[in-house]
């Protein structure tokens, strides 16, 4: 059984990692899987949105603790991390075209990572977080957790989910700015799907270098930032603004090119 599924329909890709009786825990072999996944949207330029998800009950549960055979080769855990690990949260930051983590569940450890690495979170109102590295493993939280926390929630705020570990409800993390939007069990796929329906008409290329732009935002100065954002425009405002304004004077939804060239 493959352990992540891979399906493109209406042109939105659908990410489904598929280990549900382990509620989808990492192994190697799984994170190659979702990296060549992800790595797909780069040669299906027809794909508009990306959507990643769990099956079963969880979305991720971090590493898998149970079925963790030890390396027999020669590396360290942090070439070991930089080689399976931190692939997938590459892919997810460089994906071509916008990202939503449909959080059917649980997450924990570095699950956090890769829900927060994608573009927009949409949790069920039972799902919740626990940053389980620290009082459970005694070890630091890893796959991008710790840039993810503070950036998103403040650093009193990340010390505090860090070391202490709490359960933080699907509320709460959309409280606390972890998440854009909680919906009720039953009505998240309406919830994923009105978020789907809107990214699909936009530009992917305006939607990624939005993604860009404010990534880089906390790294420059407000003169290096503006820089930053008269690059994009240079690229976007002759390829997008004239429909754009078009579709404001005629009071219509643009309709911006959605094929991107492949890689």
């Amino acid at each position: 059984m493959a352990e992540v599924l891979y399906n493109v329909a209406d042109d939105v890709a659908t990410i489904t990692m598929n280990r549900p009786d382990a509620l989808n825990a990492m192994t190697s072999s799984f994170m190659a899987e979702l990296n060549e996944a992800i790595l797909r949207v780069h040669d299906e330029p027809e794909v508009r949105v990306v959507v990643l998800t769990g099956a079963g009950r969880g979305f991720c549960a971090g590493a898998d603790l149970v079925d963790r055979p030890a390396r027999s080769d020669d590396r360290t855990t942090a070439q070991a991390m930089d080689e399976d690990f931190h692939p997938v949260i590459d892919a997810l930051i460089d994906c071509p075209a916008p990202t939503v983590a449909r959080i059917n569940g649980p997450t924990a450890g570095a699950g956090i990572g890769v829900a927060l690495a994608c573009d927009i979170a949409v949790a069920a109102s039972s799902a919740f977080f626990s940053a389980t590295f620290g009082p459970k493993l005694g070890i630091v939280p890893d796959m991008g957790v710790t840039w993810h926390l503070p950036h998103l929630v403040g650093p009193a705020h990340a010390r505090a989910i860090a070391m202490l570990g709490d359960r933080i409800s699907a509320d709460e993390a959309q409280r606390a700015g972890l998440i854009w939007k909680v919906a009720d069990d039953a009505a998240l796929d309406d919830a994923v799907g009105e978020i789907v329906d809107r990214l699909r008409f936009l530009s992917p290329e305006a939607m990624t270098r939005i993604r860009s732009a404010i990534a880089a935002a906390p790294h420059n100065t407000l003169r290096e930032q503006l820089n930053v954002e008269a690059a994009h425009q240079n690229v976007l405002v002759p390829k997008n603004m004239g429909e754009g304004s078009r579709a404001f004077v005629e009071g219509r939804a643009p309709r911006f090119s959605g094929v991107r060239q492949p890689r």
